[in-house]
């Protein structure tokens, strides 16, 4: 079994705050993040895949984790407010750890459109929104998804 990951960049704005506490609530627990005018950050993304390797050469063809990549995320949340501009974080705080799992369930919604074949299949999404601060989703240990279940079908977790 071999594994590819590919790397993307993007940049993107949020503001960390939920709007049932206060000011002083907000700062206590985002700190600086709460800032009311949000800050910035850019993103590097990595996608790893997993599959054996194919007939010719390679785990995947890059080119269609590129396109999956480019629809399901780069696509809007590049250049963006993240909490203004893309409506699942409406609801939702934008933290790096909850970024990633959206960026794994659009990845999961789309996958069978773009990998139609049981290889490969996605097992992790990495986030880094600073030099300190990278968010990492280990996809087969989410307790949901249609990726995990096609992963468990394939025989590619042993579950107890």
């Amino acid at each position: 079994m071999l594994r590819l990951t590919r790397r993307y960049k993007f940049s993107a704005s949020h503001r960390l705050f939920r709007p049932e506490l206060s000011a002083e609530q907000n700062r206590a627990i985002y700190g600086k993040c709460a800032n009311p005018f949000g800050h910035g950050h850019d993103y590097v993304l990595e996608v790893s895949v997993l599959g054996p390797l194919g007939e010719d050469g390679r785990v995947t063809d890059p080119a269609r984790l590129d396109r999956l990549v480019e629809s399901a995320v780069l696509s809007e949340y590049s250049n963006c407010n993240l909490n203004l501009d893309v409506p699942e974080y409406a609801a939702v705080v934008p933290t790096s750890e909850n970024v990633v799992l959206e960026i794994e369930r659009r990845l999961a919604r789309r996958w069978h459109q773009e990998f139609e074949r049981k290889w490969p299949v996605l097992e992790r999404i990495r986030l880094y929104e600073t030099r300190r601060n990278v968010v990492e989703c280990l996809v087969a240990a989410l307790p949901y998804g249609a990726v995990r279940a096609e992963m468990e079908e394939r025989e590619c977790l042993r579950t107890a």
